[in-house]
């Protein structure tokens, strides 16, 4: 049976493959500094939005509350739970970029 790693190992150091080392350039392509501040503007607008949201969504649930409706108060508490997700993912999501970018240099 062909087994290509007992191949590769016959063969000698030759065809063993030498280690790279690729890094993030971050002046390869004209425009990274405005897509920088694209993506901040972003950002800044997924935060604000989530903050509405978590107002709108306090709101339903107050409402749903208030009114003895408990399909429009779980609404809200879903809602609210949501928009904290969202503002969790926002706010974090260069940190979690650089943690598995990290992770996966170790690999």
């Amino acid at each position: 049976m062909f087994d290509l790693a007992t191949t590769i190992l016959a063969a000698g150091p030759g065809l063993v493959p030498m280690e790279i080392n690729i890094e993030p350039n971050d002046s390869g392509l004209p425009g990274i500094a405005q897509l920088r501040t694209i993506v901040g503007a972003v950002m800044t607008v997924g935060l604000i939005l989530s903050v509405l949201a978590l107002i709108v969504s306090a709101v339903v649930w107050g409402f749903g509350a208030n009114s003895s409706n408990p399909h429009l108060a779980s609404r809200g508490k879903v809602g609210v739970l949501v928009s904290c997700g969202a503002a969790i993912l926002c706010g974090a999501a260069v940190t979690l970029i650089n943690f598995f970018w990290n992770v996966g240099q170790q690999v």
